[in-house]
């Protein structure tokens, strides 16, 4: 008989995925608050393009997160 408990390795790999996630949740915004308050610096495009890329990044590890922590629950 097959044993339905939740994989804690897997557990722990998606919940440490949410920790970095919600870390560049709110690194990118503030990055992306410093670029825009700047527009005369020279950083401003640069500063600019690596908040996008954070933004972004945060958005897809808090999916990648969530897929892997339910799959640890649900074995799929």
């Amino acid at each position: 008989m097959e044993n339905n408990r939740t994989d804690k390795k897997i557990l722990f790999k998606g919940i440490k995925t949410l920790v970095f996630s919600l870390l560049s949740m709110f690194m990118g915004p503030i990055l992306m608050s410093l670029a825009l308050a700047n527009k005369e610096k020279p950083l401003y495009i640069p500063l600019l393009i690596v908040a996008c890329l954070i933004c972004a990044m945060a958005v897809f590890l808090l999916f990648k997160g969530i897929k892997t922590i339910l799959a640890s629950m649900f074995k799929n």
